[in-house]
């Protein structure tokens, strides 16, 4: 059983910086993919950012409206990922959450077996 606890939310003004955490239990951590999407009110969830296992090259994969601004990263010795958010926006504003997938990354949220419970991010204008 795989289980995400995600963390590091909060309230920022724009033009600031957040680290979000997703801390992943279970076993064999690397063999995971995990993804970071966002859910605006009345809106669908929407994908970040997305991170392969480590077999498959730890390779990165970025929304459109991220890119450039968002690093997404794992450790796996701390069965670990992190989503560096810089240069926030009010259009940011969001519950995030991240997700975990065998293998490979995934655009969309039914492409993940495991979520976090979800984390809120405020961008302040």
């Amino acid at each position: 059983q795989v289980q995400l606890v995600d963390s590091g939310g909060g309230l920022v003004q724009t033009g600031g910086s957040l680290r979000l955490s997703c801390a992943v239990s279970g076993r064999s951590f690397s063999s995971y993919a995990v993804g970071w999407f966002r859910q605006r009110p009345g809106k669908e969830r929407e994908f970040v950012a997305g991170v392969s296992s480590s077999g498959s090259g730890d390779s990165t994969y970025y929304g459109d409206s991220v890119q450039g601004r968002f690093t997404i990263s794992r450790d796996n010795a701390k069965n670990t990922v992190y989503l560096q958010m810089n240069s926030l926006k009010p259009e940011d504003t969001a519950v995030y959450y991240c997700a975990a997938a065998l293998f490979r990354v995934g655009f969309r949220p039914y492409d993940y077996d495991y979520w976090g419970q979800g984390t809120q991010v405020t961008v302040s204008s």
